[in-house]
């Protein structure tokens, strides 16, 4: 299947020599839910600014469905919606004036049913009359999602869309998200909150030093980069590891009472068993075990700080 976004050779470099951007190349699956992660500072903004035709690129192609940003700039730029993280709208305007004045900046033909759709989702609806200046800024986050959603996007960009918003908005906009892929509705985001990346994403980009790292299935990297720990809570506690069980990387607590044992999930699964059976050769009683797999924040920061 084609891409419904290439990037291909991207590079920023501003008036100051400061290179934002070296060489992107990236693609993104027609109705993918794809989550873009880096520190502040990596190029994430850069790279979307330049998608949505905020910021000229200095060398490097973009095609949106098919259409070019630079000579087709139009017709790509009716292809996506974009969320930006600072909140830019018309204080004066009402929320329902803005949102239809959105839609027509794209050529849209009115549609109230489906302005109403969006605000109904968003919970915006009780608000539709009201001026942007008297709403709260969780509330004009709201506004600036719908607004983004006017024209019918196929391709939805949200740049930190859960900073500084409340724990209902961030469940509201969720769902807003699983409706629209399930719609066919292709959604880049970047976010702080890499745990929502986690439950979101179905696949998973790193960038650092606006250099692309690291693109992968969300599963797959969960299980090629994650490590498990495992956690033996012990009745007695012991002064040090026995020597039947130093061929494996344990830790032992200050207090004696628990062994920690971390492997790579992807290749030492067999040897928990092996494990066990040599705790229980050297005679010691083990009352609890646990297991813990590498969370993605763990392995973004891992990562980064590798690279």
């Amino acid at each position: 299947m084609q891409p419904i976004l290439s990037v291909s050779g991207l590079q920023k470099t501003y008036a100051s020599g400061f290179q934002a951007l070296k060489g992107i190349d990236l693609d993104i699956r027609r109705g993918e839910i794809f989550a873009l992660l880096g520190p502040n500072g990596a190029g994430k903004s850069t790279l979307i600014n330049i998608i949505c035709g905020v910021v000229n690129p200095s060398a490097g192609t973009i095609t949106a469905d098919g259409h070019d940003i630079i000579s087709d700039y139009r017709a790509a730029r009716k292809k996506i919606g974009l969320v930006p993280q600072e909140l830019t709208t018309d204080a004066f305007e009402t929320v329902w004036a803005t949102v239809s004045f959105s839609r027509g900046l794209f050529g849209k033909p009115r549609n109230d049913a489906h302005i109403e759709k969006i605000l109904k989702q968003l919970s915006l609806w009780e608000k539709k009359d009201q001026k942007i200046m008297t709403l709260s800024g969780g509330m004009k986050r709201r506004v600036m999602i719908a607004k983004a959603l006017s024209h019918e996007p196929d391709i939805l960009f949200l740049d930190e869309p859960s900073a500084g918003v409340d724990v209902e908005l961030r469940r509201d906009m969720w769902e807003v998200v699983r409706a629209l892929r399930e719609g066919g509705v292709t959604v880049i985001l970047t976010t702080h909150y890499i745990q929502e990346a986690e439950e979101m994403a179905d696949r998973i980009g790193v960038i650092n030093h606006g250099e692309i790292i690291l693109v992968e299935e969300k599963a797959a990297l969960m299980k090629k980069l994650g490590k498990k720990q495992l956690t033996l809570q012990l009745h007695d506690p012991i002064a040090a590891v026995p020597d039947q069980l130093s061929g494996f990387p344990l830790e032992r607590t200050e207090d004696g009472q628990t062994l920690v044992y971390t492997f790579d999930s992807s290749k030492e699964q067999a040897n928990i068993a092996e494990l066990l059976k040599r705790v229980d050769e050297a005679g010691i009683t083990v009352t609890d075990l646990q297991t813990r797999q590498s969370s993605l924040e763990e392995i973004f920061v891992d990562l980064v700080r590798r690279k």
